[in-house]
């Protein structure tokens, strides 16, 4: 009956209670730097329509209204109107209002070189983005994991501290009889106060961690559900979790700058073309007549290729073309940094891993060795054949060691979750 009365209360316990998974899924949608990335991507995606958009020209309305010192006439004047004895209209005062156009013809492929840096450009906010989520979901594995030590711990502590509460209830017992002395119960009361203290920063502790996990979630987090794993001997090899290396975004981010470094190079080569554009207007001229004071208007139309040829440019064109190259060639040495860079943390990793498996099982042979301490001075304590001080000692040895043992399993854990992060696979293992 208590058993199924633990496992009810249990049940409920939990029922209510946060899970890993729960909480990513959350921070996903709600985290301030997730939603960064996500208006990175589409801050990308509209200057890879501007870029896009550029290549087709433009088509724009335009007016004016001009006051003239002296008459101008509505519209150039030919040598046919000239000749004709029929007045031309003057104006002092002229408004215009009509479309005019620019497409360009040839622009030696700048402009479909900025559209392939515009394209690239969203392709690396697109990696930027994940590697963000990536970051955030291993960063509330570890807050996860780390309250739930601390759980564990203070749960430790508190044992330890009740134990202590007995231990002293019985010391005055004998101490009433005369079976013991006041000493004991003195040195008991003190190491009771340590515990209760130590109890209360364990409380402190989990409060800020909890703070800093509900930061990252983007809401309050409430109570966590366990997580059920197996500390197992570790069987990486470097070499292998190396050879996926060139998929992973942080190196194809390198690989994709570089290509965007050379379409710039490109596009800096293509400043030395000519530029040829066809422009033209449409429209009308309006004004009041001088002499008639009637309002009068003139159809303007015109169409026409311009050509742009840059003859000397004291150097400007030249130092473009270094600066793209030197731009190439530091993303090239980014890239095959970043290669470096993801050895010495593949390596990191999986040495962190197994020092972490030898530190939980020395920590968990600690554990079992001392609590036969442990039971071994109660008897010899109750006894009388161990002073109250031995007792003491084993107590405080076999709190330590059970400390050990919770700290290293999750220890393990976040070493684990770690490597995933490094080899971007946290935010679907």
């Amino acid at each position: 009956m208590k058993k199924i009365l633990l496992i009810t209360l249990l049940f409920f316990s939990y029922a209510g209670a946060e899970t890993l998974s729960g909480l990513i899924r959350y921070a996903m949608k709600h985290n301030t730097g997730v939603l960064q990335g996500k208006t990175a991507i589409e801050l990308s995606r509209a200057s890879e329509r501007m870029s896009e958009a550029a290549m087709g020209g433009e088509f724009n309305f335009v007016g004016s209204a001009t006051h003239y010192n002296i008459e101008r006439t509505l519209a150039p004047v030919p040598p046919s109107a000239m000749m004709s004895k029929k007045p031309i209209t003057t104006s002092k005062d002229i408004l215009s209002a009509g479309l005019a156009f620019n497409i360009p013809l040839f622009t030696g492929g700048a402009q479909t070189h900025q559209f392939r840096i515009d394209q690239l450009g969203t392709r690396i906010a697109a990696i930027k983005a994940r590697l963000g989520r990536e970051e955030v979901a291993y960063n509330i594995r570890i807050l996860y994991l780390s309250l739930l030590a601390q759980d564990g711990i203070l749960t430790a502590q508190q044992h330890y501290a009740a134990s202590l509460k007995k231990l002293a209830g019985q010391i005055r017992t004998e101490v009433s009889a005369g079976k013991k002395a006041q000493v004991d119960l003195l040195k008991a009361q003190a190491d009771l106060s340590a515990a209760q203290t130590q109890v209360a920063m364990l409380r402190s502790g989990i409060e800020m961690t909890r703070a800093g996990l509900s930061a990252l979630v983007g809401r309050k987090v409430g109570r966590l559900r366990p997580i059920r794993f197996k500390v197992t001997r570790p069987r990486y090899t470097v070499n292998a979790l190396m050879k996926r290396a060139k998929r992973l975004g942080k190196v194809r981010s390198k690989t994709l700058a570089v290509q965007q470094a050379e379409e710039q190079a490109r596009k800096a080569e293509a400043a030395s073309a000519p530029q040829v554009a066809l422009s033209g207007y449409g429209g009308k001229n309006f004004g009041k007549d001088i002499r008639t004071d009637a309002w009068d208007d003139e159809t303007i139309a015109q169409i026409g290729v311009n050509v742009k040829f840059n003859l000397f440019d004291f150097g400007k064109r030249s130092a473009g073309r270094e600066k793209a190259r030197l731009a190439k060639l530091r993303m090239q040495l980014q890239r095959r940094q970043a290669l470096l860079d993801l050895r010495r943390q593949v390596t990191q990793a999986v040495e962190k891993i197994r020092q972490s498996y030898t530190a939980y099982i020395g920590a968990t042979r600690v554990e079992r060795l001392s609590r036969k301490s442990l039971e071994v001075e109660r008897t010899r304590y109750h006894n009388g054949a161990a002073t109250l001080n031995d007792l003491l000692l084993a107590e405080s040895k076999y709190r330590l060691a059970r400390a050990k043992t919770i700290e290293s399993t999750y220890t393990y854990k976040k070493n684990i979750y770690y490597l995933d992060y490094v080899l971007e696979r946290g935010t679907h293992s």
